[in-house]
């Protein structure tokens, strides 16, 4: 299919939720408008209790559960299915008038956080469920029939799978090879084609896949349409589905993924989710929160990895005293201890703001993603050199030993897919991009879009210079410029003047991207990149300060020693943000790169042997024939169980 780069942009700028109805802080911190009264004081919990309550069951089927054999069998055992099926661990985002549990945002993450410490490919499976499955999308945007047949059978455990990706397509979904054609009667969609790493996908019971439907004339009881990318509810079982080759990882070994074909599968109109056209707006509003629960258990690895170094560092003594003593290994623990309280911190501001309804959350829940995904790696490697050889060696070998099995190597490897999961770093720090520049870009109009001609650019010239006019004066003097505010947060306050100044510094600097590149800025992604990740920062900061005044205020026995985390991560976060404005305007490697792709480079390669050539195309294409389905329920369908 040949889609050009405008075309592209035109399906992703209309499936984008343009408007800002409620205020976001996030937003502000872009825009050099910090306003820390939208997050302090933090929003109660919502059905507290029912969170306990909940969690306490959890942790007791979990107790019951041997990670060890999901990672040697590579598969979660049924009867672990069927054990969280009982307590409804299925319907936890379920509102209880479906058959759900209905936790909150925040008490789902806290589950999803001790299922992933448990077994990360069992919280894969959770959260690809409800996050993103048939749950989330039917919740938000399906018709109330819709509900009431589908969401009480994912409550009790009917698995769901979300199928967008495809062999040649990943986030450019403006190129999607599955197609819907209506039937002449309007009654059915017939739908055609494959999914690619379709998680949950080898067990599910539900889809919500997306596929292009094609423009049609009024048919039955449906109007002409001019078709679009299109939500679609299929039963798994339906005739013309085949799942073939369950695909293996580096990580996450239990998990359930494939390859989902279609072929001329009938689909009633009435399973299509809102309206045609409508498929890829409901995809990214979906993520929207669907994202939160990658935080989630990115935090939760951050604390198992805190005990294991904590452990470890006081236990192994080297040249007379404990390695945890040694200043080398220290700041490591410091590293890890302080970045692990910002993971908790992100996950719960985040969680709390969407939970309270009041405020969009659109960048914070990205910004969390983007964030938790890049800092739980980090924490998961400075955790294996701090183990040595046995960080790198398996749990199971250091258990053949006799030694405790700690399996450092396996968080590695299973923490690395939240960096490609539901947006690469790199789609996250373009997507939080456009959203940061929204301002800019409307307020520059044609200056902005690369063919504008030079009258429109003149027309937009003078518009954006009265946006402009007030705002470039509000970037010179803020609170952060006086020694004396924020008083009220002690020894907090000075990281919280740092936040807003550099909010303001933060907001100058894109502008000068925008008035040297205009049209182009879009593709000045490693400027971007930088400018994401200093907005990241700021607002890892905002929700550690915010987190801690909470238990300060509270009086919370750990608000001291959390007022000291607290401390150490804003110290460092404000040197990582120094780093990337130092580095904001390098741009030496594209020439370099264009050289290496024209092959002026391929002497560098010499001396190795690639033991991958002729095992097949980069991108294999679509075979017409299905292979072997490979589909298997986990112990029967969740009526059965």
């Amino acid at each position: 299919m040949d889609i050009n780069a405008a075309a592209a942009r035109k399906v992703a700028e209309e499936s984008r939720e343009t408007s800002w109805l409620r205020p976001s802080f996030a937003k502000g911190i872009y825009m050099g408008e910090v306003d820390f009264s939208l997050i302090e004081p933090l929003p109660q919990e919502l059905n507290a209790e029912r969170g306990r309550e909940f969690l306490a069951k959890l942790e007791g089927v979990l107790d019951g559960f041997d990670p060890s054999r999901v990672e040697r069998e590579a598969r979660i055992p049924d009867e672990y299915i069927a054990a969280l099926r009982e307590i409804g661990a299925f319907g936890m985002k379920i509102p209880t008038e479906y058959g759900g549990v209905g936790l909150s945002l925040l008490d789902y993450g806290r589950a999803l956080m001790r299922v992933g410490s448990v077994c990360p490919a069992l919280g894969a499976l959770l959260s690809a469920h409800q996050s993103i499955g048939v749950p989330e999308p039917v919740k938000s945007f399906g018709s109330e029939a819709q509900k009431r047949e589908y969401l009480p059978r994912c409550a009790a455990g009917a698995i769901s799978a979300f199928l967008l990706t495809e062999n040649d397509v990943g986030s450019d979904p403006a190129r999607l090879g599955t197609k819907a054609v209506l039937s002449e009667d309007g009654s059915y969609y017939e739908i055609d084609g494959a999914k690619l790493w379709t998680t949950n996908g080898v067990v599910a019971e539900l889809l919500v896949v997306m596929a292009a439907v094609q423009p049609h004339e009024a048919c039955g009881e449906q109007p002409a349409g001019k078709g679009g990318i299109s939500a679609f509810i299929i039963e798994a079982d339906t005739e013309g589905i085949t799942v073939e080759n369950r695909n293996a990882f580096m990580g996450l070994r239990g998990i359930e993924n494939g390859v989902t074909r279609f072929s001329r599968v009938r689909v009633p109109a009435a399973n299509r989710l809102g309206k045609e056209g409508a498929g890829l707006k409901i995809a990214l509003s979906t993520l929207n929160t669907g994202r939160l629960s990658i935080p989630a258990m990115c935090a939760g690895a951050g604390k198992w990895a805190t005990k294991i170094a904590r452990e470890w560092s006081a236990a192994r003594v080297q040249w007379g005293h404990p390695v945890g003593e040694h200043q080398a290994v220290a700041a490591k623990l410091a590293y890890i201890a302080a970045s692990t309280y910002a993971l908790q911190a992100v996950f719960e501001v985040s969680a709390l703001l969407a939970d309270a309804g009041m405020k969009d959350v659109r960048i914070e829940a990205a910004l969390a993603k983007l964030y938790s995904s890049e800092v739980s790696c980090k924490i998961a490697d400075e955790l294996l050199q701090i183990r040595g050889g046995r960080g790198y060696e398996t749990a199971a070998s250091q258990a053949a030993r006799g030694e405790r099995a700690v399996p450092v190597e396996q968080l590695l490897r299973d923490l690395r897919i939240n960096r490609i999961f539901e947006g690469s770093t790199e789609i996250m720090h373009l997507l939080i991009a456009r959203e940061a520049v929204d301002a800019h870009l409307q307020a520059a109009g044609a200056l902005a879009q690369a063919d504008s001609t030079l009258e429109e650019k003149a027309r937009a010239a003078l518009d954006a210079s009265g946006f402009y006019a007030r705002w470039l004066p509000k970037l010179a003097v803020g609170a952060g410029t006086l020694p004396t505010t924020f008083s009220e947060h002690g020894p907090l306050a000075k990281h919280l003047r740092y936040v807003e100044r550099t909010s303001r510094k933060l907001a100058r600097q894109t502008f000068a991207g925008m008035a040297r590149w205009q049209a182009g800025l879009e593709k000045q992604q490693v400027f971007l990149g930088h400018i994401v990740d200093i907005g990241a920062e700021l607002f890892a900061m905002s929700a550690v300060i915010a987190k801690t005044s909470s238990l300060i205020d509270h009086a919370a026995p750990e608000a001291d020693s959390a007022q000291q985390l607290a401390q150490a991560f804003c110290e460092q976060a404000t040197a990582r943000c120094e780093d990337h404005f130092e580095h904001l305007w390098e741009h030496s490697h594209e020439h370099l790169a264009q050289q290496l792709l024209d092959g002026e480079f391929t002497w560098l390669e010499a001396g190795v042997r690639d033991v991958s050539e002729g095992t097949g195309p980069w991108i294999a294409p679509w075979s017409d024939a299905p292979r072997e389905d490979v589909r298997r329920p986990y112990g029967g369908s969740a009526q059965d169980s």
